[in-house]
């Protein structure tokens, strides 16, 4: 028999959408937003693989800074500090305070309190803002795990996680040589054309079997 799955919280963003955290048995978790899955504890390979690719040329690397844009259940964030020094610094930009305190709290366990790392600094706000103060070549990697990822709905140039003007934004934070990886939920090819064209070499990797498969875009800065 199926289990059933226990709401251990929610809360109400911003928007008016309602935030679920859900549980089944000790190690399945999903945060659901008005009803749609968000994510899931339990088919991650994409998001682990969005930091074990794009983190891998940074595992040498003495102090390496990496920005994460999105919390979600901390599976990126864990992965990326599977792979990265001890004195990497790692920013993590989180919009919605109530994910911090699940990652902090039933979701802690999951990742081995990912959150709590001493290299790890949460920035409860807009990682497009955080990225547009920062100093030039500040990050060698930026890594974007943002709810769908680049699709129909993103081609706006005002877009601010994936326009011209935002690959341009996110390619001078950069250092030269440095990495920016993208998280999407399906393949766009408008985005991969906006990429090549904004200054980076782009490698696409595409992960899951049979159905739909979840595409991590690479981005080197030239």
């Amino acid at each position: 028999m199926t289990r059933p799955w226990k709401t251990l919280a929610t809360a109400e963003l911003d928007d008016g959408a309602l935030l679920e955290l859900r549980q089944r048995g000790d190690s399945d978790f999903l945060i659901i937003v008005d009803g749609r899955v968000l994510m899931n504890s339990f088919s991650r390979r994409s998001e682990e693989e969005l930091s074990r690719i794009g983190l891998a040329h940074l595992t040498s690397a003495a102090k390496p800074r990496v920005l994460i844009g999105g919390l979600g259940m901390a599976f990126t964030l864990r992965a990326a500090l599977d792979v990265l020094p001890p004195g990497a610094e790692v920013v993590v930009a989180e919009l919605n305070p109530v994910v911090l305190e699940w990652c902090k709290g039933p979701l802690g366990p999951a990742t081995n309190r990912a959150v709590d790392d001493p290299r790890v600094r949460v920035d409860l706000g807009d990682v497009a803002a955080l990225i547009a103060k920062s100093p030039a070549g500040w990050f060698d990697a930026i890594l974007l795990d943002l709810y769908e990822g680049p699709n129909d709905a993103s081609q706006s140039r005002n877009d601010p996680f994936y326009s011209p003007a935002a690959l341009e934004r996110q390619r001078l934070a950069l250092v030269r040589g440095g990495v920016l990886a993208v998280w999407s939920e399906d393949a766009d090819a408008p985005y991969e054309k906006r990429f090549k064209a904004a200054g980076f070499e782009v490698t696409t990797h595409k992960f899951g079997t049979g159905g739909r498969k979840h595409v991590v875009y690479l981005g080197r800065r030239t």
